[in-house]
């Protein structure tokens, strides 16, 4: 769940303008005081002080990692690890969405964007002691492109790559190969606006080619890649261990020894660990625990840039979700607002599209749903069902936490109320996190499902296309919706390369979606995490993933 790709840093920048306009941002505020401040970006140049006493960071999260190969997952808990372990050619600037350099120390663009060229930085070395070079990048490229790979194995699937680049048939990338040691170039099919920001994904982290020859499948339980921290260990459904890099390319960092990221499924839990001392930084703080954590001169809050989007998604795949009209008349059956006020204590807004409106191209004109129980009633009938739906579904609601969604299944009891008003019946059911996602991606066993999105680079394209594009069917659209009129203007932006004309071209699509409703938009929010007040060095990122190793503790 991360963002997409442009050519152009001033789109960025403004995205960063936005979000600290909307007052999500701000990354040049110190770290949190003892009066329980808020942090919104620690300032990091500073070092760790002489005679650190702690140089182990313990991570509380609401659940655990699918794989921790990058390539294979869409989901944040996977990539917030793999963001330690491996670096892409790019990477964004800390706190921001804008693209600057990481193994790829420079680039060039062709005149008609059809050609890029990078070089790479010398000198840096996989965990396992292999070198860095162009031919590992065309290694990891063209595993992630060949559907017949002998290095794809059993069961995985390139979601994001097929998000991000196209479909086999359909591909963005037309040629990735090295020029020489340290430069690659990328020929492509078509000029793709967001194509920096896409290399800049954890997704596209660049893993050691022998590694993956060696470990096989194995490779996604056993990560190796050049990032700061080394993989350790995994205990599922626990812990993650990871170690310090000592030949990292980017000196003095990292600057922890050790990171231990614990798996703490229920909120409260996560927040008595914080506050005994288990754990020094966790996320996803439940706004319930908001007033305890400001009152503890102990702690520190810290809002993340809000950046997402929570929703209800239909299976179009399931009578009677196929019909335009079911779908509309559930949207006018939700309170989208009590459920703000019961869950969000504040740091939530209801949503009407599927892109949060700290985004260039956010349609502010659009019209939500109201609630509106009669207008719901009086759509079923118009559907052929005046007196309800026949039977109950099986609505799918979140097991973890997510930053879009504090407790999945709490919200999911008020939505199956409202459903019940209107007469729709539904079957709440929270499998496994695991399984949850395949599930929901298969479009086999729910009707209807909870889920969210975290953008990855800042661009409109990395919601809108991403989830709800056909060609993203089944990477990412779970509702297998699909529409000819918005796959037409979502392609032509990708192309387009002047931003006022891609605004306007995303602004038409938010139209076609509010009409066709495979979703219920559901909340955009303010995600908060909690720590020690004398952890430092922590700067959040809108796209969900930060590294750890400018963290130190005082």
């Amino acid at each position: 769940m991360k963002a997409k790709r442009w050519s152009s840093v001033v789109l960025v920048t403004m995205l960063s303008a936005a979000i600290a306009l909307t007052g999500c941002g701000g990354s040049n505020n110190a770290g949190g005081s003892n009066s329980g401040g808020t942090n919104t970006g620690a300032n990091t140049e500073a070092t760790t002080p002489t005679g650190s006493a702690q140089d182990t960071l313990v991570v509380g999260r609401g659940g655990d990692s699918a794989s921790l190969d990058p390539a294979i997952v869409t989901d944040g808990e996977s990539l917030k690890i793999a963001h330690q372990v491996f670096d892409s050619l790019l990477e964004y600037k800390e706190g921001t969405t804008e693209v600057q350099g990481s193994l790829a120390e420079d680039w060039t663009v062709s005149e008609d964007g059809l050609t890029y060229t990078f070089k790479l930085r010398q000198g840096v070395k996989f965990h396992d002691g292999t070198d860095f070079n162009a031919d590992a990048v065309v290694f990891n490229f063209t595993r992630w492109s060949d559907p017949n790979s002998e290095y794809k194995f059993e069961g995985d699937s390139f979601d994001y790559y097929d998000s991000m680049f196209g479909p086999d048939g359909k591909r963005v990338i037309k040629e990735v190969k090295a020029v020489d040691e340290n430069t690659v170039e990328f020929t492509l099919n078509q000029p793709q606006a967001p194509f920096l920001q896409n290399l800049a994904m954890t997704s596209f982290g660049i893993a050691s080619p022998t590694a993956i020859k060696e470990k096989k499948e194995n490779f996604k339980n056993e990560p190796v890649g050049t990032g700061p921290f080394v993989f350790k260990e995994w205990k599922r459904n626990d812990s993650i261990t990871l170690e310090k890099n000592p030949n990292y390319w980017k000196e003095g960092l990292p600057k922890l020894n050790k990171v231990i990221v614990r798996s703490i499924p229920d909120n409260s839990a996560r927040f008595n660990a914080l506050q005994s001392g288990e754990i020094d930084l966790m996320e996803d703080l439940s706004p319930d625990d908001l007033a305890t954590l400001e009152a503890n001169p102990d702690l520190q809050k810290i809002e993340r840039p809000s950046n997402n989007v929570g929703y209800v998604g239909f299976n179009l795949k399931k009578e009677p979700f196929n019909n335009v009209k079911v779908r509309q008349a559930l949207n006018y059956a939700v309170d989208k607002q009590a459920i703000i006020d019961a869950f969000f204590a504040g740091q939530a807004e209801p949503a009407k599209n599927p892109m949060p409106p700290s985004l260039w191209g956010y349609n502010d004109s659009i019209a939500d749903y109201d609630y509106d129980p009669e207008k719901a009633k009086a759509l079923l009938a118009e559907a052929g069902y005046p007196n309800g739906l026949p039977g109950e579904y099986v609505f799918y609601a979140m097991p973890v936490s997510r930053p879009y969604m504090p407790d999945g299944k709490k919200v999911a009891e008020v939505i199956q109320q409202n459903f019940e008003e209107v007469g729709v019946k539904v079957k709440i059911e929270s499998p496994e996190w695991a399984v949850y996602l395949d599930d929901a991606q298969a479009g086999e066993k729910d009707d209807l499902f909870m889920l969210g999105w975290t953008g990855d680079n800042g661009d409109p394209d990395n919601f809108l296309y991403t989830l709800l594009d056909k060609d993203a069917i089944p990477s990412n659209n779970y509702t297998y919706y699909s529409s000819d009129e918005l796959h037409e203007l979502l392609v032509a932006a990708q192309i387009e390369t002047d931003q006022s004309k891609r605004e306007e071209l995303y602004k038409q699509a938010q139209e076609i979606i509010k009409a066709d409703a495979p979703w219920i938009p559901l909340v955009h929010t303010t995600p908060l995490l909690a720590a020690k007040a004398n952890l430092k060095g922590y700067v959040p990122a809108p796209t969900g993933t930060e590294y750890y190793s400018n963290i130190y503790f005082e």
